[in-house]
């Protein structure tokens, strides 16, 4: 496959005050250790999450990725006439072609591939050819918008591995460009129906606050390849989605007690070629005196990423250079369209 178009890479600098945007098994904020001291942490899972249920808010049909795989087609199938009983049959034995009990992601028109291939057996699973199937699973491709969320985050099946689908973007776990320390709120609720004076209950929730570092790469062609688009109307509007749900997505965990609700304070986005690169604060961020950590982190990732495309010379590969959240920046709306237009121009 010869590449023609390049990647899109977001450097994001994003400050939170209090919240716990990550939990780990024990309930506090996931941290790190990085340049040997302790930083806060939101796993790239989590965040993806955040960017996938984005794009559904922005008008996107996203895949359905589920171990119930037989009870969503079952109800495909039950909307053709088939009564309850004889669906979940159906059903249960075309999923055992894809997934014992693991997660399986399909899209709706996936459903609807396999819901036809059922009706043209008559529902009649005795029917069923292990080869006609796996012809089939073969012609299961996410070549439309609807797959958009399969193609930018991937899809493996191990009982099909000819479905698999490449990632088309790289997220890295967003962390603390300075050390950090997880506090503790203590906090109480009175009983509205009692005379007594005191709580009615205590308890201990742990938070942090941190500016954030956040990586992450999209493979404008692995994606192009994974939706099969062709026009430029297509591809620009893939492109313009992830990049407006990258921006406003931010993870769901204990929003409505501390409403931990930021966009982007800065980023720089390159349009390029050539290895992925990510900046790694391995020098903890100092604050100023009254001045936070975002002013030096914002110096620093310059420092760094200007550094290291010195060292990269003609390996480097840059195509185009923005930047978001200064003064004189663009919006994100014009961010993105400028963004698109630089990819566009690759063709």
């Amino acid at each position: 496959m010869t590449n023609k178009f390049p990647r899109i890479e977001f450097h994001i600098l994003q400050s939170f005050p209090v919240s716990c945007l990550n939990r780990d098994d024990l309930n506090s904020p996931k941290t790190c250790t990085v340049g040997g001291v302790s930083r806060a942490r939101v796993s790239s899972q989590c965040w993806k999450r955040a960017v996938r249920l984005q794009l559904h808010d922005m008008g996107i049909c996203l895949g359905i990725r589920t171990k119930k795989m037989a009870q969503v087609l079952s109800q495909e199938i039950q909307s053709r006439g088939v009564d309850q009983n004889q669906a979940l049959i159906v059903s249960e034995k075309i999923a055992s072609f894809l997934s014992d009990d693991s997660l399986i992601f399909l899209t709706a028109d996936e459903y609807k591939v396999l819901t036809d291939y059922a009706e043209s057996k008559n529902w009649n699973v005795d029917e069923f050819k292990d080869k006609e199937v796996q012809k089939l699973i073969k012609k299961l491709q996410t070549k439309n918008l609807s797959g958009l969320d399969i193609a930018l985050f991937g899809r493996m099946v191990a009982k099909a591995p000819v479905m698999n689908v490449e990632a088309a973007c790289s997220f890295s776990h967003a962390f603390s460009t300075h050390a950090v320390n997880n506090e503790i709120d203590f906090f109480t609720a009175l009983d509205d129906q009692s005379d007594e004076p005191g709580s009615a209950h205590m308890g201990a929730s742990e938070f942090t606050s941190a500016t954030y570092y956040r990586y992450v790469s999209l493979d404008i062609q692995q994606l192009v390849d994974s939706l099969g688009l062709e026009s430029k109307e297509e591809i620009a509007k893939a492109v313009d989605s992830f990049i407006k749900a990258l921006y406003v997505a931010v993870p769901a965990a204990r929003q409505t007690t501390m409403a931990a609700f930021n966009f982007w304070d800065f980023a720089r986005i390159y349009v390029r070629n050539g290895q992925r690169l990510q900046c790694n604060f391995e020098t903890p961020v100092r604050s100023t005196q009254y001045g936070g950590y975002l002013k030096n982190s914002i110096e620093k990732l310059k420092a760094e990423l200007d550094h290291k495309k010195a060292l990269s010379g003609s390996l480097f590969g840059e195509i185009a250079c923005f930047e978001f959240g200064d003064e004189n920046s663009p919006n994100i709306d014009e961010l993105s369209k400028a963004i698109v237009q630089s990819v566009l121009e690759c063709l």
